[in-house]
């Protein structure tokens, strides 16, 4: 992967995947969208071979977390 290069993908259940190249070491950021106006981050790990089951698991599981208190995690002016 080249370095500084942003690739997104779609892994399953309304999470996706940032992968990024820098300094020789690939990171992987998993997140989700909360409505069309906003990615929120859930984690990240340095990239293995392809994202372990268990961390897309933990990144449903904040995804329904935030869903349950959306009031909470939502700015309004």
């Amino acid at each position: 992967m080249n370095s500084g290069v942003l690739k997104p993908d779609f892994l399953r259940d309304g999470i996706y995947e940032l992968r990024v190249g820098l300094q020789h070491v690939n990171y992987r950021i998993l997140y989700f969208f909360h409505g069309r106006t906003a990615a929120v981050v859930s984690h990240g790990l340095v990239k293995e071979a392809q994202v372990p089951s268990k961390e897309i698991e933990k990144a449903i599981q904040q995804k329904q977390q935030f869903e349950k208190a959306r009031k909470a995690h939502t700015h309004k002016e």
